[in-house]
């Protein structure tokens, strides 16, 4: 049997497909004309929508982000001149025009759907905001982001889009942190709950990832982690401790939901990754513990660079190589605070720089090194 134009044109260059290989198969005799006629039935039955490409993500990413750019800055030439009744429908418009346009694209365009309906629930924030400013309602901003972080929760049940999850996974740790930071200021407590709450939470959201096949939620929440562990970790290290002389309810409540919120929600995430994650979180709980507020901080360094080691190995065990680079990073990042903080005013001028520049050359390359074989190490068994 002579070759039809599908094999033909895949004989002059074009990519080997499953349809070449049938059609080469049917010509020399494997399989006859029926069973070609009934593979090509199936997958037509079965095939699967392929994905956008990285131009059309990044073109709707653009697009969302100077959309809602150019809504903020046209709302806020025109904000002063404009009577409250008007500021209101202005509000209250911002907030629809985007969910409505999510609503009527959904069955169009679903991609462009989900960032105009994030649009609309970002624009939720600042419509809350405006709306207590346009009627000088009692100012108590927690409440606001509560308020906020309700309206991404309910978008997330009714959409089901990942981006609503995200936002509702970033406005509820921001309403709690909120609270006890306006309680902390009021009767001059501590922080330190916060920073400890948001690093354990960080490994929480860093533990959701699992593989090459994860939802794009999963793939948002371990993002997440990754940008807030460092950031938390450090504000351990620095916090000092206030204490008051006297038992009070509400700190108790602050440690218990900052320790217990993160590790419910590992628990949620599945199985035995829960119990590392828990790991991780009595990991926080030292680095607070080492802190003491004592001003000696020889231990938090040591404690740092033990977290970062033990994070690169958690990442070579599940082959996640996000947090051996997290590891990597944060063993550079404690290394330098310690000599910038400890070591480098001990030192004149000139030795201080020789020492430092040894440090990012030598250093540099050893960790850099190091990381290379761990990362090639975690893709050979994924292999």
């Amino acid at each position: 049997m002579a070759p039809n134009w599908l094999a033909k044109c895949t004989s002059e260059g074009m990519p080997n497909t499953w349809e070449s290989h049938l059609e080469r198969w049917t010509s020399a005799g494997v399989v006859d004309a029926g069973v070609r006629d009934r593979i090509r039935a199936w997958e037509a039955e079965h095939a699967e929508p392929q994905g956008l490409r990285w131009t059309t993500w990044i073109a709707l990413a653009f697009g969302t982000i100077l959309l809602g750019a150019g809504v903020l800055l046209f709302v806020s030439a025109h904000w002063d001149r404009m009577p409250a009744d008007s500021r209101m429908t202005l509000v209250v418009a911002m907030v629809a025009m985007f969910h409505i346009g999510g609503a009527v694209s959904a069955d169009l365009f679903e991609s462009l759907s989900i960032p105009l309906h994030t649009l609309g629930t970002v624009a939720l924030g600042g419509a809350i905001a405006l709306a207590g400013q346009i009627f000088n309602l009692s100012e108590h901003w927690p409440a606001a982001v509560l308020l906020w972080a309700l309206g991404a929760a309910l978008g997330w049940v009714l959409l089901r889009h990942w981006t609503q999850a995200a936002l509702t996974a970033i406005l509820i740790p921001y309403w709690l942190a909120g609270e006890w930071w306006t309680i902390a200021e009021e009767h001059r407590l501590y922080m330190l709950p916060i920073w400890v709450g948001l690093c354990a939470l960080s490994f929480t959201y860093l533990s959701a990832r699992r593989g090459p096949d994860d939802s794009a939620l999963r793939k948002a929440l371990g993002w997440l982690g990754g940008i807030g562990l460092l950031p938390a970790a450090i504000g351990i290290g620095v916090e000092s401790w206030r204490s008051t002389t006297h038992a009070w309810q509400p700190e108790s409540i602050a440690w218990a939901i900052a320790i217990l919120g993160p590790m419910a929600l590992a628990v949620a995430f599945g199985g035995r990754q829960a119990v590392w994650t828990g790991i991780a979180i009595v990991w926080t709980l030292l680095l607070a513990a080492a802190n003491g507020g004592h001003g000696d901080r020889l231990l938090v360094y040591l404690w740092c660079a033990v977290g970062s080691v033990g994070l690169a190995l958690w990442g070579t065990r599940d082959s996640r190589p996000e947090r051996i680079n997290l590891g990597f990073l944060g063993f550079a990042v404690t290394v330098l605070l310690f000599y910038f903080s400890d070591v480098m005013d001990k030192l004149d001028r000139a030795t201080g720089l020789i020492v430092v520049g040894l440090l990012f050359l030598g250093g540099g390359w050893l960790l850099e090194r190091t990381r290379r074989r761990l990362i090639a190490h975690v893709q050979q068994e994924a292999i």
